[in-house]
């Protein structure tokens, strides 16, 4: 599968992966500010995300092998690769099945273990949009605030909306698959899969998303890892604490 990006500056390849939901222009700031730091960064959209193509097969290890043919295709290797919630559990993967192609692992608010179904209200809220046939943003905004209360949140995943015609908005994400992807989202990453590789784990001090009890498994999966807490930031730790998350990537690299 040929995965759309967006490639800016020169220098050693860092490749940055977006959440479930998300899309690679969520990072384009953060990701200017690593292309001038040096690095040639890579946003990619995933497979049924962004403008990346759509397809019924979803799965962490498919998602994997679609980086791996991205970076065979690129000519890249020896990469930087960081990822966030499901990008990060992609990026996890991707360092375990491939341990050769990544250097250093930068993994952003997600453990390798399961994750129960938790967007189940947020996705009714993006069928209700898809199946509305809207002709405005302030509209779709309107129907997703039926199910999503936090304009932070319904701002984010509107963010998806394009015209796909004159006079009719649609949805980037393929949402008939990812709403019955919830089981797969949270797939853990089987404990006998490793990676010893130079790992940094940034988790958002207010999430709950990578907890104490979640270290000793880290450690174990990912013997060269560290674990940092980015104060008052909650899982979106990159859009709530910019300046701190660069910084931390920063020091690491």
């Amino acid at each position: 599968m040929e995965l759309h990006s967006t490639i800016l500056g020169e220098g050693k390849p860092l490749l940055i992966l977006h959440g479930f939901l998300g899309m690679s222009d969520n990072w384009k700031t953060l990701g200017r500010q690593f292309s001038e730091a040096g690095y040639q960064v890579h946003l990619l959209d995933q497979r049924n995300h962004g403008r990346s193509p759509h397809s019924a097969d979803f799965s962490y290890d498919l998602m994997a092998r679609d980086l791996k043919e991205y970076c065979d295709q690129h000519g890249l290797e020896n990469i930087v690769l960081l990822g966030h919630s499901m990008g990060g559990k992609t990026a996890m993967f991707t360092a375990t099945d491939f341990p050769k192609l990544v250097e250093k692992l930068i993994v952003v608010d997600i453990a390798p273990k399961y994750y129960a179904p938790h967007h189940q209200k947020i996705l009714a809220g993006l069928q209700a949009v898809d199946q509305a046939k809207l002709d405005s943003r302030s509209k779709a905004d309107e129907v997703l605030g039926e199910y999503v209360r936090e304009k932070s949140v319904r701002q984010f995943l509107l963010k998806n909306l394009y015209w796909k015609e004159k006079g009719l908005l649609g949805l980037r994400l393929n949402i008939e698959v990812l709403s019955q992807a919830g089981e797969t989202i949270g797939e853990e990453l089987p404990v006998d899969r490793t990676y010893s590789g130079n790992t940094l784990f940034i988790r958002g001090g207010k999430s709950s998303y990578i907890e104490t009890t979640d270290h000793a498994r880290i450690a174990q999966q990912f013997p060269g890892s560290q674990i940092q807490s980015i104060t008052g930031a909650g899982h979106w730790v990159h859009a709530e604490k910019r300046k701190e998350f660069y910084q931390a990537v920063m020091n690491f690299l």
